[in-house]
């Protein structure tokens, strides 16, 4: 169980101890994807701006700022820079949320919690026209680290 970054050998949760690690500039990039009707992805790509898109696009970016809040051994971490952005195709959002940090730890929770709570948003905001949405994909597809 040792191998689980979170586990002790005796099987117990802990929190990671990074206080020994150098600050690094650290960059995460995740994706997510609402596939939907097509009629829905056409009203979602049609509505004015402040839409639905903007809401999903600011839900991701304070989900991001809050991720330690939301995942218990996660840490608090100083954000400096949060991304979110959803493209309307034919039949689906597809959604890259990237974010940075300067710390001692990487920002991978961030941008997957970024992403997925963008997609619960569009979920939600569609959900009263389209039953049928499935949010997939989720995944992290970038992680870099650069000496601070």
């Amino acid at each position: 169980m040792s191998d689980l970054s979170h586990v002790g050998d005796a099987g117990d949760v802990r929190m990671v101890d990074v206080g020994g690690k150098p600050h690094s500039r650290r960059r995460a990039i995740a994706r997510a994807r609402v596939d939907m009707a097509a009629g829905t992805a056409e009203r979602l790509q049609s509505l004015p701006k402040g839409d639905a898109l903007v809401t999903a696009q600011l839900a991701g970016i304070m989900a991001a700022k809050r991720t330690s809040e939301l995942i218990p051994l996660c840490h608090p971490l100083p954000v400096t820079h949060v991304e979110v952005r959803l493209d309307v195709t034919s039949d689906a959002v597809e959604i890259e949320a990237t974010v940075e940090t300067t710390a001692q730890t990487g920002v991978e929770m961030e941008a997957l919690v970024a992403a997925t709570v963008a997609a619960l948003t569009v979920y939600d905001m569609a959900k009263a026209v389209d039953k049928e949405m499935v949010i997939s994909g989720v995944r992290l597809v970038e992680k870099t680290k650069e000496p601070a």
